[in-house]
Parts: structure tokens; sequence; C-alpha cells
């Protein structure tokens, strides 16, 4: 069994949210969203979109989204563990698939996206801040104090987490007890993904994202109930071909 699979990824609420598009004519749209984890400039031009998704600008339309499958799994941070900026280059390779398909960025999380909110892949260790409710620097129980290796402040005022891998950090887990907004969650590092690049449409157009928000809700919601359930894969029993003389 593959430790990540692909599939149409779409929850209860994506309807609700195709609804309200129809009823209010406004498009939901990823586009433009803030450099969270620090990586280069946006694509200036398809043909670098091709060479990040390694393909050449005749191919087909089913090649270029085998492509981009195919460097989800690749660069994906719950396979890539040990290798560095493995968030920046998935962010990287939905970009291009964006500017080289028809499909808005927030399509493409719903269409080709990993299923992170109905099978989550991994135990919910990485930690998300909803900076849409954080008080920021005003709040007395700041997780920046309390565990300032693994939250900062973001330039606008807010908490934000800085360092994946402390789940299980004592001080991380007290931020995360004493937030009065309870907006620190413990997620799997796909749903991370998905929830930073959702907050950080919320975050650009700040004046028309009630929809938005109330898709992030929805979705982290579903993480807490999912990721509770989770199992680990149970190990499978060391099996031997080799005869065995007992005599």
């Amino acid at each position: 069994m593959e430790a990540l699979s692909l599939c149409s990824w779409t929850p209860p609420v994506f309807p609700v949210r195709r609804a309200v598009e129809a009823h209010t004519g406004h498009k939901f749209t990823m586009k433009g969203c803030s450099n969270r984890t620090g990586e280069e400039a946006p694509l200036s031009n398809t043909s670098s979109a091709f060479a990040v998704l390694g393909v050449q600008p005749t191919c087909s339309a089913a090649e270029l989204k085998a492509a981009f499958r195919a460097k989800v799994k690749l660069f994906h941070p719950d396979v890539n563990r040990t290798g560095e900026g493995s968030d920046a280059m998935i962010r990287r390779v939905i970009q291009a698939y964006e500017m080289l398909s028809n499909y808005s960025r927030l399509e493409i999380i719903e269409r080709e996206c990993l299923d992170p909110f109905d099978n989550p892949e991994s135990e919910a260790l990485d930690v998300f801040v909803n900076e849409a409710l954080c008080v920021g620097k005003g709040c007395p129980y700041s997780c920046v104090t309390r565990a300032p290796h693994a939250f900062a402040f973001a330039s606008t005022g807010t908490a934000r987490a800085t360092s994946q891998g402390h789940g299980e950090d004592y001080q991380v887990q007290l931020a995360v007890g004493q937030c009065p907004k309870s907006c620190i969650h413990y997620v799997t590092p796909s749903q991370r993904i998905i929830l930073e690049e959702l907050l950080d449409s919320i975050l650009n157009v700040p004046y028309d994202c009630s929809a938005e928000a109330d898709l992030l809700y929805s979705l982290i919601v579903k993480a807490k109930f999912e990721n509770n359930r989770y199992q680990k894969p149970k190990r499978q029993p060391k099996a031997s071909n080799q005869n065995v003389d007992w005599f």
C-alpha cells in the first residue's frame, strides 16, 4: 500500500462554497498568496513552470497532470522527511500547475491534492495557527513567549508557527492548551500545507473572505475529528521463506 495516494478530494464543505459562488458571483481564488515559507519569487513565465514540473511545452494535458502528481509525491514533506524546503517546493509545484492548467489554486487543492482530512496520513504533530483569530502581541498567554523555538510574530502582528516537529514538546503543548482563542491546532503535514494556503488567501483579501473563513473553520473541525480517529498502520509480521531443519 502506498504511503500517499492522490484522489479527487471533495469534502462536504465545498458544495457550500460553490453555492455561495453561484449566488454572489464571487469566485474563490488563491492567487497571489504571501511568501509564507520564504520560497523563491513567483514563477515569471511558462518556461520556468514547465521546468519545475519537468515536462516539455508540447506535453498533453494528461502528461501535465501526471507530472504534477509525481512531483507532489516527490517533494511532499510526508515523504521527503530528510529534504529541506519541502513546503516551499510543494507550493512551487502547485504554482507551476496553476500557471499551466485552467484551474485556480483552490481548485487544484480540491481536485488533485492529497486527501488528508478524510484519511490522515500520519499522527497530527505539526502545529497550525489560525491567524484570522489570533490576538497576536496583545495575547496574555502568548505562544511566542511560551515556546519561542516553535512560534514567532508575523509581520501582521499575529503569531505563526515557524518550526515543526515539536508536537510532543511540553512548552508547545502548554502554548496550545493556554491559547485563549483556541487558534492553535495539531495537524498533519498535509493538512497544514492546505490550511496555510487557505489562510494566506484570507489574509490577502481580508475585506471579502467570510466564506473562505467558514471553509477554513470547517476543515479545522474535520481535521480535529479525523486526527482523533487516526490509528497507526499495523506492522506486518516478519515472515521467512527459508526452511528450518529442526533435527
